[in-house]
């Protein structure tokens, strides 16, 4: 769920991009990337695999900067579409303020849309969250295509709530951000809702653009809805990745998100190192690619991961790329069994 750093006077959402594999989620992240001003944005990274581009998620902290006395940060996820990293999707669906689903457009697809609907569907159940009343919009995609579904076949089969939706084609930018626009709208109504964004107006103070017009319209939306009353304060919550850490790396892996949070990367990535070494010396007494090879952990990352805090100077994307080597050791920790859970 959303955060407010009261002190640092800034709301933080999340917002997660899903869909079954190539329907286009993460050429969306990419367009809204190439939208917004390199001064707003931050950097995005994107981790491919052979079967589709993303392994973990896509993130993309885009920040309009002073809105009202508060800054707005939206950080933005895609993840994997295979059936197989559904574990994975869990993971990053957690916490979420909002969901934009990505149809694919094509005739072929219209089984996998429907059963990625019905995953995200049981992915929110699972945390108490009903679809019917979450923040949802959805985004028919590949609209270029000459045989594409109609829309209006494409809202019978997956709008049955009449949720905001639009057709969209990634590729060129067509409608992603009408689809990112109406989706900050119920976010930011959901907030108020929730009364984690005060109501009451005030004078409103120039604010920058994200991008051209469009962005403009964005910024004055958001900014019609933040007022300068303290927002209460958040009890702390357990963050996606340690949900994964037996109670042995629970501590240190706590650390590294919260190192993370707080913009200390290089804290992040040697937590990260400590607790990933930890990990992996449950798989026994060997060479640290043998311990990876004996968990099923992707090695390459793994050493990847020992060169990411080389001259104290990480950034973002290493700290990202340590949580995520992370999240694989504790993903397989957890499916073999170990460690033994203390008494």
């Amino acid at each position: 769920m959303s955060t407010v750093n009261v002190m640092a006077r800034e709301i933080a959402a999340k917002i997660v991009w899903y869909g079954p594999g190539l329907s286009g989620k993460t050429t969306s992240l990419k367009r809204i990337y190439e939208s917004v001003k390199p001064s707003l944005r931050g950097e995005l990274m994107t981790l491919p695999t052979e079967a589709d581009r993303t392994l973990f998620f896509d993130f993309l902290p885009v920040r309009v900067e002073k809105v009202g006395d508060y800054a707005l940060r939206l950080a933005l996820y895609t993840v994997p579409g295979q059936v197989f990293y559904n574990a994975t999707r869990k993971l990053v669906l957690q916490g979420a303020d909002g969901v934009v689903f990505v149809a694919d457009s094509n005739p072929g697809m219209e089984d996998a849309n429907r059963e990625s609907l019905q995953n995200l569907e049981e992915n929110l159940a699972e945390q108490g969250i009903s679809i019917d009343r979450f923040p949802l919009v959805l985004q028919y995609n590949k609209r270029d295509l000459t045989n594409a579904v109609p829309l209006e076949a494409l809202r019978a089969q997956l709008n049955r709530r009449g949720a905001p939706d639009f057709g969209s084609v990634a590729t060129s930018g067509e409608g992603v951000l009408d689809v990112m626009k109406a989706m900050i709208r119920l976010v930011i109504r959901e907030l108020r809702a929730r009364k984690i964004v005060p109501s009451a107006p005030r004078p409103r103070t120039a604010t920058p653009s994200l991008s051209g017009d469009a962005g403009a319209s964005l910024a004055a939306q958001v900014e019609e809805h933040i007022s300068t009353r303290p927002a209460p304060a958040t009890p702390p919550r357990l963050g996606a990745v340690a949900t994964l850490a037996p109670q042995a790396l629970l501590d240190s892996t706590r650390v590294a998100e919260t190192t993370f949070d707080a913009g200390d990367y290089d804290g992040c990535v040697r937590a990260c190192i400590e607790t990933v070494q930890r990990g992996l010396s449950f798989a026994g007494e060997a060479s640290l690619a043998h311990q990876a090879f004996l968990l099923g952990v992707n090695g390459r990352d793994v050493l990847d991961l020992y060169t990411r805090n080389a001259g104290g100077n990480a950034r973002i994307d290493d700290a990202a790329f340590s949580l995520f080597v992370l999240a694989q050791v504790l993903l397989r920790l957890s499916q073999a069994g170990l460690p033994a859970p203390e008494q």
